[in-house]
């Protein structure tokens, strides 16, 4: 096992572990020089960019003692500037995402596709992201062939990105997505989310972002009557629809966590319902789990109504979308 190496109280001067953050001598702040410099940066960024600021203080929250004043006062500032970004605290709204759709024309709806298209280019700067996805593509390759193993891929990274925008929009240090051979993918956090509201919503983000994925294959399939992107299609579902079971670290997971008691039961009636329609065997494994998760104890009080919605939604969709006829996958 690794020693920690000691560093030094910049107050008296004696050397302390570096996961303490206060000294025990002088009481000093351990971390005080950076803890004033992510203040200043956040100051000066409130007015104009209120994500760069709240970005700056959810880096010095771990730099705070808890419990003390400074925690709290941290905390706080946390608090209503990620109110001040979310607004209506509502990243993923329905209503409103279709409104928005509705609203701008065809000519918007390109550029809001070529400005996600920019984002999604600009996490493939990152070595480790850009590596792991050769990595796996080359596992991919041997078994399913170049077509397949692209589409799969693509897909899976555009899932991931859809947790990296919600953490964004939440200010939450993290990873790039790193892929893992037969495992999918992950983002590592470098902080946690404050509640199970913001948990919720970076949890869904990314089926919300793979069903974008899954319907662009589809339409290209319909489209075009290629066989290789129902294929693609129907395996993005598939791996989409699996991410929502309320279990654990999985997306679903973290989606049912913002759920009370009762919103837990009505999305469990809605499994039901999928499954009584499509006998998807998925589905039922969903609605098993989703039914230990509503009779344990640790649902919160208050609702989250639009996360209820958009679970509903992402399970119907995604479900529907696993029907999809392939009648093989061309290599």
């Amino acid at each position: 096992m690794q020693a920690e190496i000691a560093v030094t109280c910049p107050s008296c001067g004696i050397g302390v572990a570096p996961s303490m953050l206060s000294c025990p001598s002088c009481h000093k702040l351990i971390y005080a020089e950076a803890l004033n410099q992510l203040a200043a940066e956040a100051e000066a960024a409130v007015a104009n960019d209120p994500r760069t600021a709240l970005a700056a203080w959810r880096k010095a929250l771990p730099l705070v003692p808890g419990g003390t004043t400074q925690y709290t006062a941290v905390s706080e500032k946390i608090r209503t500037l990620q109110a001040e970004v979310d607004g209506t605290k509502e990243p993923f709204s329905l209503k409103g995402l279709l409104k928005k759709i509705g609203g701008i024309g065809p000519i918007g709806i390109v550029l809001l596709i070529l400005s996600k298209a920019k984002f999604l280019f600009l996490g493939l700067t990152k070595a480790g992201t850009f590596f792991s996805m050769i990595v796996a593509f080359g596992v991919y390759l041997t078994i399913y062939g170049w077509k397949f193993a692209a589409g799969l891929i693509i897909t899976i990274y555009i899932h991931e990105m859809g947790h990296v925008a919600a953490l964004l929009r939440f200010g939450i240090p993290a990873s790039a997505p790193m892929f893992i051979p037969g495992f999918g993918a992950y983002v590592r956090l470098h902080q946690y989310p404050a509640n199970p509201g913001e948990d919720a919503r970076v949890g869904l983000a990314g089926p919300l972002w793979g069903l974008g994925a899954t319907l662009a294959c589809a339409a290209i399939w319909y489209l075009t009557g290629s066989h290789i992107w129902a294929a693609i299609a129907q395996v993005s579902a598939f791996i989409n629809l699996f991410n929502l079971m309320p279990f654990w670290q999985l997306d679903g997971g973290r989606g049912f966590r913002a759920l009370s008691k009762m919103q837990r039961w009505i999305a469990c009636a809605a499994l039901g319902g999928l499954y009584a329609i499509t006998s998807s065997g998925l589905v039922i494994i969903l609605l098993i789990l989703g039914v230990i998760r509503a009779i344990s104890k640790d649902a919160p009080e208050e609702p989250d109504t639009p996360m209820l919605a958009l679970y509903i939604f992402l399970a119907t969709a995604l479900c529907f979308l696993t029907l999809i006829p392939v009648a093989g996958i061309p290599r």
